[in-house]
């Protein structure tokens, strides 16, 4: 790998990585039309880290709440100490919001049920995270090699734009963060198994799937943010002795050039979560189903044509 490679695929990994348009699948196409070659599965793995690290600066406040919440309740139940609970009814207690127009964003004022809240919302990250876990380390050899086909690529591009547009008109957005449930989480969960596969966007699946249920937009843009981030940091930690000695097909990065396009990706990625998350208050996700047909025509046309090659 070039240092232009690097630096140009780090871009482009951190712009398209939250975005429901697929960061792997943008990654196979520039790296294939532009350099000749496949950057491969594990540097995609690996960038992604900056990309995460991008989510975990900007939702600190969040994921700390949740972690506190989290382990001081599990603490309690283990040690049989009684803590306080307020129930939640059918009408929120407490506001979480995905953004806010101000700097800071105000939080519910009851602080109890902030804190079930957020125990919660732990409790489904943890579970919506084991289908891609078990799903992506089972299939992970296919995951490196045949799953990056361009044909399929480009089709998962296009057939995936549908199901976006779909959630987009059938879903009915009314449920804010803090109805979220169990059963929600374990859907989004399986629904982000589809990311494995470069075209569909992990994004893009956990949101639609949030959408389905009757999530808010901005509900299920956030809690899909949440959901990447221990898949996505295991994924990318297992896959970085992989990146310097890629198993199936794939560009050879050196330590450096890795650590730079990681740097890129999480400067970029930052800045690409924080308009997101503005861009669907007012906007819907068919915005992006559009792209994702061109894009998926394009590829298919260069392909027919001889233009690149799809493996």
């Amino acid at each position: 790998m070039t240092w232009l490679q690097a630096v140009v695929l780090g871009l482009v990994q951190g712009v398209t990585e939250f975005l429901p348009i697929s960061s792997s699948g943008h990654l196979r196409i520039v790296s294939s039309v532009f350099f000749g070659d496949d950057a491969g599965a594990s540097f995609t793995a690996v960038t992604q880290l900056g990309t995460e690290a991008a989510v975990l600066v900007y939702f600190a406040k969040d994921i700390g709440r949740i972690l506190v919440a989290w382990f001081t309740t599990v603490w309690a139940q283990l040690t049989q100490k009684q803590r306080q609970t307020v129930p939640l009814h059918d009408q929120p207690t407490t506001q979480l919001p995905v953004y806010s127009e101000v700097e800071h964003p105000r939080y519910g004022l009851d602080p109890d049920a902030q804190r079930d809240l957020d125990y919660r919302i732990g409790w489904y990250v943890i579970i919506a995270t084991i289908p891609i876990g078990a799903i992506g380390f089972l299939f992970r050899d296919e995951i490196r090699t045949g799953a990056r086909n361009l044909w399929l690529v480009s089709f998962m591009l296009i057939a995936f734009a549908f199901v976006i547009a779909a959630g987009e008109y059938y879903g009915k957005k009314q449920r804010p963060i803090e109805q979220l449930t169990t059963r929600d989480g374990l859907i989004m969960g399986f629904a982000q198994c589809l990311a494995l596969i470069p075209g569909v966007s992990r994004s893009g699946a956990t949101s639609t799937a949030g959408l389905f249920l009757g999530l808010t937009r901005e509900a299920a843009v956030r809690f899909s943010f949440l959901l990447a981030i221990p898949a996505v940091l295991a994924s990318g930690l297992f896959s970085l002795p992989d990146a310097f000695e890629p198993a199936g097909a794939g560009l050879n990065a050196s330590g450096p050039q890795l650590l730079v396009a990681t740097l890129i990706a999480f400067g970029a990625g930052y800045a690409s979560v924080a308009w997101l998350l503005r861009f669907v208050t007012n906007h819907s996700l068919n915005w992006f189903v559009g792209y994702r047909i061109i894009l998926g025509l394009t590829v298919m046309g260069l392909l027919a044509g001889g233009v690149i090659s799809a493996t």
